[in-house]
């Protein structure tokens, strides 16, 4: 009889899938899952926080359109993981999260850790389950696979009972499922194609947005297409960036307030209408605008603002429908649409350069992001978090390449930049790219998992981290002001809320383990560290970057719709 223990199951189904990557924190009851995975060849990364776990397995699924797995201990170890399951689903990445639970013979007698779970993960997943018995695992297994990646994607969740983990049973006895298909690919209703290009062809002031979705659906060759092809200006999302590289000549980045208020006709490529967006409303968008929405998610369409054609399916396939129908039509390059956008291009261009080379001391955000970006590999993965740090960084840092930024997302979730990172070295680490990964924290939100470092030193994973250090959250004090604050009295009566510690050492958090930490106050120090720190490929570096603590964006464009704007 050749006998296979329920952690050998769950591994062996797993590989069975193709899943390669596992983070995770193990414990009772499921360290013999992790020590089956990577006995069936499967990596194995232990976190620091189930949090960063979820965030890296999660990251994984988006970067290489197939999920990894998060695996948790029961009860909290799993409440901690339903961040970051919230997070996948907002995002629409797929991720497999794979908890322990209590026995199923102490279930209602308080068993220790015990807790709700497979009911609790459905507020967070799309598909949560446990299997009834050993000779199920593989098929709940592959279903929590194809449910995370058919569709919208998104979290799935599977209890494994501790009972179950190194029960036995005969392998004869159990039903084994093979690998699932890649999702189907759809095409849109041809009538709403030959609308959208009706629309796209009466447009005065036509824009393209390049969404995650499309990022997600390797449709950068088809998107490129449609660009070029059509002379259409375009405008990426934040994760959206690199689809189309950020110095491409149709981009209009730069003026992304004016294009979104006077833009007559926006196509939609997997993009939603959300906060990100404005919700697509008066008065950032004109009242006017005629949407054409390509999503494979039939709900997502209309939301918020009536599509004008409603494309259901597959970027890829959809941009390809498009392009067979379009044809030789061609926006015009003279037209007053591509005029209006590239003055305010270059009128916003010039502000942010008259701030970047400011030579005060300490420096401000464009400064310090101005240097970074002159030394920053075109072929780095950029991770950034943040409040200003992010918002500012996303302008001044480019990207080229697809899906090589990751950032807080539709979610706006703090804390997922050391996870994120870890996860995209690991893969960079894996593939043998040499593609750098370049995490850049507000210094607030490295405080959510800065201890994550300490992974990054274990498995030398040669991440650079930028601390964007302003002291505090979108503000703080300077040394000196808090010091008089100190005098006052009680601090938690006096310190302003957003404030953190006046320069803390970050970059000790680093050193503590065996990293390079560099603490950085002037353009020659941040020039010199971020240059060795491109140099070590071997070791992560952390470098604390203290700014001004009351830096800030430049000033927004809010324009209020008037005729004349319209």
């Amino acid at each position: 009889m050749d006998e296979v223990t329920g952690a050998q199951l769950i591994a062996e189904a797993l590989k069975s899938q193709n899943v390669e990557y596992m983070f995770g924190i193990v414990g009772v009851p499921i360290i013999e899952v992790a020590m089956a995975a990577q006995a069936a060849g499967i990596k194995y990364v232990g976190m620091r926080n189930e949090q960063a776990a979820c965030y890296a397995a999660s990251a994984v699924g988006y970067l290489t359109g197939w999920p990894a797995v998060c695996l948790v201990v029961s009860g909290p170890g799993l409440i901690h993981a339903l961040g970051g399951m919230a997070n996948a689903n907002m995002n629409c990445w797929p991720v497999i999260v794979i908890g322990g639970s209590s026995d199923r013979n102490q279930e209602t007698t308080g068993a220790f850790q015990e807790f709700p779970q497979v009911e609790a993960c459905r507020l967070y997943s799309k598909f949560s389950a446990r299997p009834s018995s050993l000779e199920m695992i593989p098929a709940v297994v592959e279903k929590g696979v194809r449910s995370s990646i058919y569709g919208r994607p998104g979290a799935t969740y599977i209890d494994i009972a501790g009972d179950m983990v190194n029960a036995k049973i005969d392998r004869a006895n159990v039903r084994f499922v093979s690998c699932c298909p890649a999702p189907p690919v759809s095409q849109a209703d041809s009538r709403e194609i030959t609308q959208a290009v009706r629309l796209l062809r009466a447009a005065q002031r036509p824009l393209i947005i390049i969404g995650k979705g499309a990022a997600y659906a390797r449709a950068e060759k088809e998107v490129r297409e449609l660009v070029e092809g059509t002379g259409i200006p375009f405008l990426p999302t934040p994760m959206g960036k690199g689809v189309l590289s950020d110095d491409h000549p149709n981009c209009v980045a730069a003026a992304r307030s004016r294009a979104l208020l006077q833009a007559d006709v926006i196509v939609l490529l997997g993009a939603r209408l959300n906060w990100i967006l404005h919700f697509g409303f008066p008065p950032r968008f004109s009242p006017h605008v005629k949407i054409i929405q390509v999503d494979l998610c039939a709900e997502e369409l209309s939301n918020n603002v009536r599509a004008a054609s409603a494309l259901l399916g597959d970027i890829r396939a959809v941009v390809r429908q498009l392009l067979e129908t379009v044809r030789s039509w061609r926006f015009p390059s003279d037209s007053q649409w591509w005029l209006t956008l590239k003055e305010k291009m270059t009128s916003n261009a010039q502000i942010s350069k008259s701030l970047a080379l400011q030579s005060t001391l300490p420096m401000n955000y464009y400064t310090a992001f101005h240097h970074i970006s002159e030394l920053l590999p075109k072929d780095c993965i950029i991770v950034s978090e943040g409040a200003n740090t992010m918002d500012i960084g996303r302008t001044m840092l480019l990207n080229y390449l697809p899906r090589h930024r990751l950032d807080a997302g539709t979610f706006g979730t703090m804390g997922v930049g050391p996870g994120f990172a870890i996860a995209a070295a690991v893969l960079e680490q894996t593939q043998k790219s040499a593609q750098r990964v370049v995490c850049v924290e507000g210094d607030s939100a490295f405080g959510f998992s800065g201890m994550e470092v300490e992974t990054m030193c274990r498995y030398k994973l040669p991440i650079i981290i930028i601390v964007i250090n302003n002291n505090g959250i979108y503000s703080g004090v300077d040394l000196n002001t808090w010091k008089e604050m100190e005098k006052m009295g009680d601090m938690t009566t006096i310190a302003p809320p957003v404030t953190l510690l006046p320069e803390a050492r970050y970059e000790q958090v680093m050193s503590a383990f065996g990293g390079r930490g560099y603490l950085v106050r002037t353009v020659e120090e941040l020039r010199s560290a971020l240059q060795e720190s491109l140099n070590n490929t071997q070791m992560p570096s952390l470098l604390n970057v203290l700014i001004d603590p009351a830096s800030d964006r430049k000033q927004q464009e809010f324009p209020w719709l008037t005729r004349s704007n319209l």
